[in-house]
C-alpha cells in the first residue's frame, strides 16, 4: 500500500522583504530534524513568498480612489484594501455590496475573493499582502535552491487558501508549480473492471497543497511542509495547466 506522509517545517522566523527563502527553509528543515529526499514535494505558503518578494503594502502606500472609497463606505473593508484589490484585479467577477464581497480574476488567471489580497499572517498594523507577481517563477527559484542545497530532485508548490463557489469553507490550492504537472490525466486508462476513463483528470497539485495545509495550519507559524510518497512524474510544470480555458467556462 502506498503511504503519503506530511511533515510540517517549523523554526522559520518572520520573513521580511529581501530574505532568502531558500536559506530560511533549508535551516528550518535541518533544525526540525528533517531532510529532503528525492521525490519529495515542498509546499510553501504564499504569504512568506509575498513578504520576501516585497508584495506587501501599508495603508499609507495605498491612496484610495473614489471608487474604492465608495465601495468601502459602511462595509468591513477599508478603502485602502479595496484599492489594492482593484489594482490586483484584471477583472471584477462579482460584487456583493451588502456584504462587501469582491470576487476578482487576477493577472495570473485565478478567480478568488479580493484578488488574493489578505491581511492575515502579514504583520502588525494596517499591512496587506498581494499574490506574488509570478508564482511559477517563485516556485522554480525555490526548487533550484533547495535541490542544490540537499542534492535531490523534488517538486515545489506555492499554496494559498481559496474558497469554493458551491461549498462552505476554504482549502489550500496550488498557485505556483515547479518540477511537476499540476494535473494527473487518467483519460484512456481502464479501471479494474475494464471501463475506459474518459474525463478523469485529477488536480494533483491542489490535492498536495490541501494535504500540506493539515500540517501547516493557519495559526501555527508553520508556513512550509514536506509531502512525501506522492507518485508524480517530474516535469517543468506550470499552474496555467490547471486553469480552465475561457471557452470551457460555462459560468463566465
Amino acid at each position: 500500500m502506498r503511504r503519503v506522509q506530511v511533515f510540517g517545517v517549523g523554526n522559520i522566523p518572520e520573513v521580511r522583504e529581501g530574505d532568502s527563502l531558500v536559506s530560511l527553509i533549508r535551516e528550518g528543515i535541518r533544525s526540525s530534524d528533517l531532510d529532503l529526499l528525492d521525490g519529495d514535494i515542498v509546499v510553501v505558503s504564499q504569504k512568506i513568498v509575498s513578504k520576501a518578494e516585497g508584495q506587501t503594502y501599508r495603508t499609507a502606500d495605498l491612496p484610495a480612489s473614489p471608487l474604492a472609497r465608495a465601495f468601502a463606505e459602511g462595509r468591513p473593508k477599508s478603502p485602502e484594501q479595496v484599492e489594492l484589490v482593484l489594482r490586483e484585479a484584471a477583472r471584477l467577477v462579482r460584487m456583493d455590496l451588502q456584504r462587501g464581497i469582491l470576487i476578482a480574476e487576477t493577472r495570473h488567471g485565478f478567480i478568488c475573493a479580493n484578488a488574493g489580497v489578505d491581511r492575515s499572517n502579514v504583520g502588525a498594523g494596517e499591512v496587506y499582502a498581494a499574490l506574488p507577481l509570478d508564482p511559477d517563477a517563485s516556485a522554480r527559484r525555490l526548487r533550484a535552491g533547495l535541490q542544490d542545497s540537499f542534492s535531490v530532485q523534488i517538486g515545489v508548490l506555492i499554496s494559498d487558501s481559496f474558497g469554493r463557489p458551491w461549498r462552505q469553507g476554504s482549502t489550500d490550492v496550488a498557485i505556483g508549480v515547479a518540477g511537476l504537472s499540476p494535473l494527473r490525466d487518467y483519460r484512456g486508462l481502464r479501471d479494474r473492471h475494464g471501463y475506459e476513463l474518459r474525463s478523469t483528470v485529477v488536480a494533483l497539485a491542489d490535492e498536495v497543497a490541501a494535504a500540506a495545509d493539515l500540517a501547516k495550519g493557519k495559526l501555527d507559524d508553520v508556513p512550509v511542509a514536506i509531502v512525501r510518497g506522492v507518485d508524480f512524474r517530474p516535469a517543468e510544470g506550470s499552474i496555467a495547466e490547471a486553469l480552465r480555458p475561457t471557452a470551457e467556462d460555462l459560468f463566465r
